[in-house]
């Protein structure tokens, strides 16, 4: 008997940026059923207008939570098996009267370092110029092919001896700026030299 490789369920939607060009995300993935205890905390405080989850959220119950401190975008994860109602990817526009951005949100989109050719010709397909994804752990903004790869990393249970981060994404007037944020202090985090 042959199996079929299940359909990738796509949807979309569109964030407004406010009057001036602003407009703060927070960016979580890889859940697992149990965030950082911090975490939530520090996502209030950054007082997001909305927050995506890149996947492999676990328990559903965790979306309530974040919900609560935001409206929330998600997407399913490999680990999502219970998550029937949830896209695979989704692209997010977000719309102001100057421009607008375009975000495809997936859960696996890098190999290693490298941005896999099917989620490039995905974006391209979609018109986004930014990815953003979950899966590996690792906290991570690139340039690949022509687009701008973020992986806000995880805040669930940490893996090896990769940090326990999520992402940011905050576009104003002059442009956007992409960073990522330590679950266990609250501060910036980045990469060691």
């Amino acid at each position: 008997m042959a199996t079929t490789r299940p359909r990738r369920v796509r949807s979309s939607a569109s964030l407004p940026v406010g009057a001036d060009g602003s407009l703060r995300l927070a960016v979580v993935a890889d859940t697992h059923s149990h965030p950082h205890p911090a975490a939530a905390a520090h996502l209030a405080a950054r007082a997001p207008d909305a927050i995506l989850h890149a996947g492999d959220i676990g328990d559903l119950a965790v979306l309530d939570a974040l919900a609560a401190i935001a409206p929330l975008y998600v997407i399913r994860g490999n680990i999502d098996e219970r998550a029937h109602d949830l896209p695979d990817v989704l692209t997010l526009d977000l719309v102001g009267s100057e421009r607008t951005l375009r975000i495809l949100l997936v859960h696996i989109a890098v190999h290693g370092p490298r941005l896999r050719a099917d989620v490039a010709r995905l974006a391209r397909a979609e018109h986004a110029t930014l990815v953003v994804c979950g899966h590996s752990h690792v906290p991570f903004i690139g340039e690949e092919r022509g687009l701008t790869v973020f992986n806000p990393g995880s805040i669930g249970p940490r893996r090896f001896h990769l940090p326990i981060v999520f992402g940011t994404i905050d576009l104003t007037s002059r442009g956007i700026t992409l960073g990522h944020v330590d679950c266990e202090t609250g501060g910036a985090w980045r990469p060691p030299p």
